[in-house]
């Protein structure tokens, strides 16, 4: 007969080996504790923590699947390594008088004390994340598609007590599962904020973490904080802001970049914004856009976007340089990164004296100007146009410079002819602001049809008024006001906008467009506006009292007066 072979002992026989020699230990300190000589006080305390082990190690053993979970196969081992060594000190104080090193012994009971404190809190969490009471524990897999709720916000907390409990390995590979979690599902995101501790994920993005724990933090909470309102709010009530900005400020590039897209994120909620300031991260987020990769410095000038709206934060961006920055970005950053910049050139370019004064110093207007011959992008256009209409007004020196530019000028009458109603209001309130030559003004003449047209348009609010403006400055040129009156459609348009049953436009901006025709005397002018009609809409308006009504219908009808008298005279 084969002599039989003893099996080794099984990962569960020997996790409840360590939990019987525990137990063991556990008991025999709670008696001597009490029987204790020396250092009374410290064993008192000692005391109270061994009797909160007992309680847990007793909720341990009547979990139903506690012997599935690995973390416990380093926590028991620890747990029992502390204890034994607590036995021991148990021992040397059951004297009274004692005659070791005092000192080395205090020293060696408070290290004691602070391993067990530290051990009962990662038991106490592991209890209470409630994974010892489902069985496949030990299995850190993604739930399947058909996952409802309450499995997914299991498998969430499983996750974060293997990153509170676990060495680096398990943060590893507790952060590795959150990370696909949040790429393969960006709703989890809310789930992770509510069921997860993300306090403690912030806690590992501190530069004294392992680099590899810090790096897959960092890509999570950049991951929580740019998925949705409710994940990013939490990200930043839980104090998020302050170490994403420290990593912008000193982390590796891969870093940089992450930290930089959840701080956009944060400081995209006004509420939020405001606490850039209190970091001090002005400076950091300046720097990054100065000398950050091309992806740091799209969400760096994205953040910097953001907070440019807070009022206390526009003047120090002036102090801290952001100008120059941001001016070069127009330059030099890509299709993105220049719409940022270019809206918060805008935003800056409307904030007062000092930063338009700024922006003029570091050549902004001529940038701005250059740009617009460069670019394609609607969006970016408009915050430029924006910038540079707030530019204009800052003093007569860069009026006279856009004024002068007859490329701008033939910018500004193609964006009216081919650009999105913004870009063609934006445009037209140019033209009417600006003094512009009579050659200049000739060379744009083409795009009054757009501006009649503009003119029956009630949104977006103001376009009437700037088209009506831009027309009124153009008409100042006897070319173009014939022109406009050969182009039989405009004429009719403007007919019909004076007609008073017309209520899609306000009669004050056909009036001051006809009146800027008929200023020149043109018999052919009045002549066409004639035949069209206009006479008798004009004379209802006059006696509407409309602005200007009566100055235009005695100019019209004073002229058919003078040649009915005229013909008279020669016949």
């Amino acid at each position: 007969m084969q002599p039989t072979t003893a099996k080794p002992p099984t990962s569960t026989s020997a996790l409840q080996i360590l939990l019987n020699l525990i137990n063991e230990t556990l008991s025999h300190l709670l008696l001597s504790s009490l029987t204790v000589r020396s250092f009374i006080g410290r064993w008192q305390v000692l005391q109270s923590k061994l009797t909160s082990l007992s309680s847990s190690i007793s909720s341990i053993s009547d979990s139903p699947h506690w012997a599935e979970n690995p973390l416990l196969h380093t926590l028991l081992p620890n747990l029992l390594s502390t204890l034994q060594r607590l036995k021991a000190l148990s021992d040397q104080c059951t004297d009274a008088t004692y005659a070791g090193g005092k000192l080395l012994m205090q020293s060696d009971l408070d290290m004691a004390s602070t391993a067990l404190s530290n051990q009962l809190h990662d038991l106490d969490l592991l209890l209470r994340s409630g994974v010892l009471h489902q069985s496949n524990a030990i299995v850190l897999s993604h739930p399947g598609p058909g996952s409802g709720r309450d499995d997914l916000g299991f498998f969430i907390r499983d996750l974060f007590t293997r990153l509170q409990i676990g060495g680096v390995e398990f943060k590893k590979k507790a952060l590795e599962s959150l990370l696909h979690l949040l790429e393969d599902d960006e709703k989890s995101a809310s789930l992770v904020a509510k069921e997860g501790n993300v306090a403690y994920l912030i806690h590992l993005l501190d530069f004294h973490n392992q680099p590899g724990v810090r790096e897959q933090a960092t890509c999570a909470v950049s991951a929580l904080a740019a998925a949705n309102d409710e994940s990013r709010q939490v990200v930043f009530e839980e104090g998020g802001l302050g170490p994403l900005l420290r990593i912008l400020e000193s982390g590796s590039t891969a870093l940089k970049e992450k930290a930089a897209i959840a701080v956009e994120a944060i400081t995209a909620d006004p509420e939020n914004a405001w606490a850039v300031s209190a970091y001090g991260g002005v400076a950091v987020l300046v720097e990054a856009c100065r000398s950050g990769s091309p992806a740091t410095q799209t969400h760096a000038v994205g953040a910097i976007r953001n907070v440019a709206n807070v009022e206390d934060i526009k003047m120090g961006l002036g102090e801290e340089g952001a100008v120059p920055v941001l001016l070069q970005l127009l330059v030099s950053g890509n299709g993105v990164a220049q719409e940022k910049a270019a809206s918060t050139v805008a935003v800056l370019a409307s904030s007062g004296e000092y930063l338009r004064a700024l922006i003029v110093q570091e050549r902004g207007l001529q940038r701005l100007m250059h740009l617009m011959q460069d670019i394609s992008s609607s969006d970016t256009l408009e915050h430029v146009l924006r910038a540079v209409i707030s530019l204009s007004s800052s003093s007569d020196h860069t009026a006279r410079i856009l004024s002068s530019s007859t490329i701008f000028i033939i910018q500004l009458g193609e964006l009216i002819k081919r650009g999105n109603s913004v870009l063609q209001q934006l445009a037209a309130s140019l033209v009417g602001s600006l003094a512009i030559s009579d050659g200049n003004k000739r060379a744009i003449g083409s795009c009054m049809g757009t501006l009649v047209k503009l003119m029956e348009s009630p949104k977006p609010v103001g376009l009437q008024e700037s088209a009506a403006q831009a027309l009124v400055s153009l008409l100042t040129v006897r070319s173009n006001r014939k022109e406009l009156v050969r182009d039989e459609k405009s004429v009719m348009r403007l007919v019909l906008m004076l007609d008073p049953k017309n209520e899609t436009v306000a009669k004050t901006f056909p009036v001051m467009v006809v009146a800027a025709i008929l200023a020149g005397g043109s018999h052919s002018c009045r002549k066409r506006l004639l035949a069209a009609g206009a006479h008798p809409h004009l004379q209802r308006l006059s006696e509407m009292e409309v602005a200007g009504a009566k100055r235009a219908v005695q100019r019209l009808a004073g002229n058919r007066l003078k040649t009915i008298f005229s013909r008279t005279w020669r016949e």
